[in-house]
C-alpha cells in the first residue's frame, strides 16, 4: 500500500524584516525559473564570468580573486581564516558582538593564537585599540573585524583601519561584510581589504546559500606560499580555474539556479547604481531609527556607528521580547529577530534588499507600536 503523500508545500507569506534572510528580490525568483544549464555548459561559463565581473564592481576590487562560494556567510568567514593563516599564526580580532566572537572561535579552531580585542555589545572596537594590539603583536598574520555587526547594528570605521594598516603589509586585513555588501559603501581595493566575505540573503536580496568573497593580490600570494594545503572544496586556486580560467576546469557541480539569482540581483544593483542602492538603505534605516527614537525607544548601537540596514532596538523593561515577536508574526505577518546568545534584550529589525524602503520602515514600525500598545509598554507613537 503506498505511503500517503504529504500536502503540497504552502509556506506562509511573511515580510522578512529580521537580521536575514530578507524577502527575495522578484527578479531573482524569476531567474530561478529559467531553464537550467549544466555546470560545464559553455553558456554557463559565460554566466560565471559575468557574475565575477559584476561582483568585482560591487565589491570595487579589480584585482586578486572575486567569486561566490557555494556556501553560507559563516563558511566564507571560515574559508578566509583557514586559507590565509596556518597553525601557530597570530590573529587579532575585534569583537563587540556575536559575529566578532565567532571569528575568534573559528581562528582558535584553526589552531591560531588569537588576540581578542573586545568591547561591550553595541560598541565598536576603536581602531586605536586594534592598532595597539598590532604594535604588541607585530608578527600577526591577520587582523579581522566585522564591518557591520549583525548582532547589534554597529558599523565599524573600516576605511580608516585599512588606511592605518597600509604600511604594515605583513598583516592582512579581513572584513566581515555579511550585512554591508550591497547596502553600505564598500571600496575593498581602495580601503586595502585583503579578504572580505558576505552572503546573498541580506542587502544583496537573493536566497541564502552563497558567500561572495574578495581576496586581494597580497592575499593570493599568501595563499600560494602556504606550507600546508587547505580543504579541497575551498581551495582558491581550484575555484579560480573553474570560475575564471577558460576553458574552465571541473571542480564541483555548481548551484546553477542560485547563480542565476545572484546574476540578476547583481545586474539590478548595477542598473540602480551601487551608491544609489546604498542611499536607499540609508533612507529606509534612518526613517525607522528616527521613529524608534521619537517613540522613546533606544537603539543598542552607538549613534555615530549605527548601521542603517540593521536596527537593534532595546526592549523596554518589563516587556516580553519573544511575545512581541510572536504577535508581530502571527497578527501582522512580520518577522523581526531577537538577541543572540549573550546579548542584551533587543529586537533586530532589518530593512535590506527589496525591503529597504521607507514604506516598509513605516509598516514595521507601526506594527511594532500596535503590538507594544497591547503589552502596555511605555512608548509614544
Amino acid at each position: 500500500m503506498p505511503t500517503p503523500a504529504s500536502a503540497p508545500l504552502a509556506p506562509s507569506d511573511r515580510l522578512l524584516c529580521g537580521p536575514g534572510p530578507t524577502n527575495v528580490d522578484p527578479a531573482a525568483l524569476a531567474a530561478m525559473d529559467k531553464p537550467m544549464l549544466g555546470h560545464l555548459d559553455p553558456e554557463m561559463f559565460e554566466i560565471l564570468g559575468e557574475v565575477v565581473r559584476m561582483l568585482r564592481l560591487v565589491y570595487r576590487n579589480p584585482e586578486g580573486l572575486v567569486l561566490p562560494l557555494q556556501a553560507t556567510g559563516t563558511t566564507g568567514m571560515e574559508t578566509g581564516l583557514v586559507s590565509l593563516t596556518e597553525p601557530g599564526d597570530t590573529v587579532i580580532v575585534g569583537a563587540s558582538g556575536y559575529f566578532g566572537r565567532r571569528i575568534a572561535e573559528i581562528a582558535r579552531r584553526a589552531r591560531c593564537t588569537v588576540v581578542e580585542v573586545m568591547e561591550d555589545w553595541g560598541k565598536h572596537v576603536p581602531n586605536a585599540r586594534l592598532l595597539e594590539a598590532l604594535d604588541e603583536n607585530p608578527q600577526a598574520a591577520l587582523l579581522a573585524v566585522v564591518h557591520g555587526e549583525t548582532s547589534t547594528g554597529s558599523l565599524h570605521p573600516l576605511a580608516e583601519l585599512g588606511a592605518a594598516l597600509a604600511d604594515k603589509p605583513d598583516t592582512l586585513l579581513m572584513a566581515d561584510c555579511v550585512t554591508t555588501l550591497g547596502g553600505s559603501e564598500l571600496d575593498i581595493h581602495g580601503w586595502g581589504i585583503d579578504y572580505a566575505y558576505s552572503c546573498t540573503q541580506k542587502c544583496v536580496g537573493a536566497p541564502p546559500g552563497m558567500s561572495p568573497i574578495s581576496v586581494s593580490a597580497a592575499g593570493m600570494e599568501r595563499f600560494a606560499a602556504r606550507s600546508t594545503p587547505v580543504a579541497f572544496s575551498f581551495d582558491f586556486e581550484l575555484l579560480r580555474k573553474y570560475w575564471t580560467e577558460r576553458p574552465g576546469a571541473y571542480h564541483h557541480t555548481a548551484p546553477i539556479l542560485h547563480i542565476y539569482a545572484l546574476y540578476e540581483v547583481l545586474r539590478e544593483t548595477l542598473v540602480e547604481g551601487v551608491a544609489e542602492r546604498c542611499a536607499r538603505h540609508v533612507a529606509a534605516g534612518t526613517r525607522l531609527q528616527d521613529r524608534v527614537r521619537d517613540a522613546g525607544l533606544g537603539l543598542v548601537a552607538e549613534p555615530d556607528h549605527q548601521l542603517p540596514q540593521l536596527s537593534a532596538v532595546a526592549v523596554p523593561d518589563g516587556v516580553d521580547a519573544s511575545a512581541v515577536q510572536r504577535e508581530l508574526l502571527e497578527k501582522h505577518g512580520i518577522e523581526v529577530g531577537g538577541g543572540l546568545p549573550g546579548a542584551p534584550q533587543m529586537w533586530r529589525i532589518g530593512l535590506m534588499g527589496p525591503n529597504a524602503t521607507t514604506a516598509t520602515a513605516d509598516r514595521v514600525f507601526d506594527a511594532l507600536m500596535a503590538v507594544l500598545e497591547t503589552k502596555g509598554a511605555p512608548v509614544s507613537a
